[in-house]
């Protein structure tokens, strides 16, 4: 049942992510759901009061959690802790309190300070996961992890400027078209060395949840204004193509 309510987190706050986890093997997606629905709920945490203070109560009361299972101890009741507690290592919990913490910036207005300051938010919000979940399906791929984290994280990003700038966010450090293009070459070729690492089979379907990285990239270089005028998506049927076709022939 745990295991049900955390499908369902994913489903209704990241229906992308949901389709690849639903694409890999049943065993493994017992292991990446609770890790999944932490990420929604930590991910709307920030936006569901107007409350700086709220939002950062909500936010210490995961990375308490996160210390709770880090420290072997049963943590407090919530239909996600309880199956998460049962999967994370203490040094995986450690990587997700990094990546709440991140989330701070998601509560206030004010900018990134510059490109190394949005690098890190990135690395640890989206590397940080991919990280984590590879863990889960039994590799340590740090570096190849971050690099493909860094670029789905990336492509994600580039969806939801324009819904953060209409909620008065700024959030590129440059929002130029060139600059735009730079940060989807540097995301791209950070992608390519990602998938050029040997990746073990286990663990391929956990990279499936960034089916459209490469694609989303590609777009934003030959037109960096799609960012901004929200047209950088493709449409449902081409998406749920592409990710049945990267399944069904085990590609990353």
């Amino acid at each position: 049942m745990s295991i049900q309510a955390c499908a369902e987190i994913v489903h209704r706050g990241d229906p992308d992510r949901f389709r690849a986890v639903m694409a890999a093997p049943v065993a493994l997606r017992a292991r990446l759901f609770p890790l999944y629905a932490m990420n929604v709920e930590v991910a709307r945490a920030p936006w569901v009061t107007q409350e700086a203070m709220i939002a950062e109560m909500r936010l210490q009361w995961w990375r308490d959690v996160l210390g709770e299972i880090g420290n072997g101890g049963t943590p407090r009741a919530h239909e996600v802790t309880t199956p998460l507690a049962q999967i994370l290592t203490p040094e995986m919990a450690q990587r997700l309190d990094g990546l709440v913490a991140a989330r701070r910036w998601d509560i206030y207005r004010d900018p990134f300070a510059d490109q190394g300051e949005f690098d890190a938010y990135i690395a640890a919000t989206s590397g940080a996961l991919y990280q984590v979940a590879c863990g889960l399906a039994g590799a340590d791929l740090a570096d190849t992890a971050a690099d493909f984290g860094y670029a789905a994280g990336v492509a994600n990003w580039f969806l939801a400027v324009p819904q953060l700038e209409a909620l008065g966010r700024i959030p590129l450090v440059d929002g130029r078209p060139q600059a735009v293009q730079a940060l989807a070459r540097t995301a791209l070729a950070r992608l390519h060395q990602a998938k050029a690492h040997p990746i073990p089979g286990q663990v391929k379907p956990v990279f499936w949840a960034g089916w459209q990285a490469q694609t989303l990239l590609r777009r934003a270089i030959a037109d960096p204004k799609r960012v901004a005028n929200g047209t950088l998506a493709r449409s449902e049927a081409r998406k749920r193509l592409s990710l049945l076709l990267k399944s069904s022939f085990g590609r990353v």
